[in-house]
Order: structure tokens, then C-alpha cells, then sequence
């Protein structure tokens, strides 16, 4: 979709639990995308393999990461750190193979404040209800309350930052969501003048957060 021969950026971010890593695999696998696999003090889930999921690493060997400027990215989450390697994704981006994240809204502002020079198109996934996400959470991190309770608790705080992104979807329905973004991202990359409707948007938002 890159209008030129460098490859464009995507980046999906969300509260924990709205489903962007699923998209990010299927936008990632429909399309030929790369996705940029990041670095991870986090422990690995039962179903997450090393070097495919994340690359599972210490706090030691981040820290040296960090040192050496090796991230074009990091941010600090639920006690762990993240961070996308910036070798990798420059040399993608420069072979024409568009790159896209899961990332969240942190690692975005870190990215964008860059300027690189290469097309980015940025999403916020929301989910349908409260409800649903807690249900997700649940299921996910069943093993751990206190995670779940945890992420609950950050939802308010990361919904926020929304605004900061150029477009903003609602993940009722996956396959919906996912062919909303490709239909985005087609029409960002042809330059057309558009945007989403931010009323509905903020009128989602309200019920989120009641």
C-alpha cells in the first residue's frame, strides 16, 4: 500500500484486552505486513513462543538495550518493559515492507515525536462495553486476578489518550473492525481527505467510562 518504495508504519494501540494483537496478526497475515515483534521483560503466556510472540527478555539484558539505543520505542507497563527493535524496523521500512505495531499509546507519542520519514498511520482500538473487556481479561489472565484487576484499573487512564490518533474504531465484531482499518489505512495512504465520526466515538467513550 506504500505510495513510494519505502514501506509505511501502522500502529494499532488500545486499553489491555480491545483485541489489538489479533488484529495486528490478521491485518499482519492478510496483507503481507511485517509485525514488529517486541522485546519483553514480561513472563511468556502458556500459548506465547520466543522470538515469535515477543522476544522474552531480562531486565538486564533491556537495560543494555536501552543503553546501546537500540529501541525506536520503549515504555514501561504493568511493571514490565517493552521496546521495538530500530535496526529491524528501519531496514523493513527501507526494502519497501510495511511495518505494523502493537504497541501502546507511550510507545506511539515516542514514534510519532521521531519524525521519521516514512508514511504513519496510527489506530486506537476500543472495545465494545466494559463488560466484554472484563470477560476478555477473564479469560485471558484467568490464572492471575490481579492482573486483570490491574488492567481494569489502567482502562480509564489509557483510554485518554484517543485523541492523539488519527483514526479511532470500535472492535464489536472482528472481522468489521479489521476491514474498517484496511479500508483507513488504503484511504490514508492515497492522501484522500477524510476522517472518522467523532461523535459516535465520544459517545462510546462516555459509556466506557461509566
Amino acid at each position: 500500500m506504500s505510495l513510494n518504495k519505502d514501506g509505511i508504519v501502522v500502529i494499532l494501540s488500545s486499553p489491555s484486552g480491545a483485541g489489538k494483537t489479533t488484529l495486528v496478526k490478521k491485518i499482519a497475515k492478510e496483507n503481507s505486513y511485517n509485525i514488529s515483534i517486541s522485546h519483553t521483560t514480561r513472563k511468556p503466556r502458556t500459548d506465547e513462543i520466543d522470538g515469535q510472540d515477543y522476544f522474552f527478555v531480562s531486565q538486564e539484558k533491556f537495560k543494555n538495550l536501552v543503553k546501546n539505543d537500540e529501541f525506536l520505542e520503549y515504555a514501561k507497563v504493568f511493571e514490565n518493559y517493552y521496546g521495538s527493535s530500530k535496526k529491524w524496523v528501519i531496514e523493513n521500512l527501507n526494502k519497501g515492507k510495511n511495518v505494523i505495531f502493537d504497541i501502546d499509546w507511550q510507545g506511539t507519542e515516542q514514534i510519532k515525536n521521531q519524525k521519521l520519514n516514512y508514511k504513519l498511520i496510527t489506530f486506537f482500538i476500543l472495545p465494545p462495553s466494559k463488560l466484554e473487556l472484563f470477560k476478555r481479561l477473564k479469560n485471558r489472565d484467568m490464572k492471575d486476578k490481579n492482573i486483570v484487576e490491574k488492567r481494569m484499573k489502567q482502562f480509564n487512564e489509557d483510554i485518554d489518550h484517543w485523541g492523539s490518533y488519527d483514526f479511532v474504531v470500535i472492535n464489536d465484531d472482528l472481522n468489521k473492525c479489521y476491514n474498517e482499518i484496511i479500508e483507513l489505512i488504503e484511504k490514508k495512504s492515497e492522501n484522500r481527505d477524510f476522517t472518522f465520526n467523532k461523535e459516535i466515538i465520544s459517545n462510546h467513550l462516555k459509556k466506557l467510562k461509566n
